[in-house]
């Protein structure tokens, strides 16, 4: 089920209980992204961290060098969590394709990720208020 907003006449109208469940799927979608672009983020800081020491210090670290292979694991899980939450709140390409950037330019991630915060509480409180004034 994917969250609708908006009055437009042509969209099939669906119950309060589907609503609450879209509402609370999407709520739910959101939650995960947030927290898995924290860590991907966090994960791709720490790998550019290991890159720099083993290739520019030239530094062992052999200590560390788990760290590509979660960070690739936890960005596997972090494209899930980008498409449950695309899909449900309907953006466009543009929105999936900067999403899924997020999680391998530095930074980008934890930036991306107040944005689209923001955007999908406002969309989701759009839905609750149309949901709410519906007889």
């Amino acid at each position: 089920m994917t969250l609708m907003t908006g009055t437009d006449e042509s969209a099939p109208a669906i119950s309060q209980q589907a609503g609450a469940a879209a509402i609370k799927s999407a709520t739910g979608s959101t939650l995960r992204y947030r927290i898995l672009a924290w860590i991907t983020g966090t994960m791709l800081l720490a790998l550019c961290v290991e890159m720099i020491l083993d290739y520019f210090v030239k530094i062992d670290v052999s200590a560390i060098a788990w760290i590509p292979f979660v960070h690739g694991w936890v960005y596997v899980v972090y494209l899930v969590t980008v498409i449950d939450l695309w899909t449900k709140m309907r953006w466009g390409a543009g929105r999936l394709t900067t999403m899924v950037l997020a999680g391998v330019v530095p930074v980008m991630s934890f930036i991306m990720e107040k944005k689209i915060h923001a955007e999908a509480l406002i969309k989701i409180e759009a839905a609750r208020a149309a949901l709410g004034s519906r007889p």
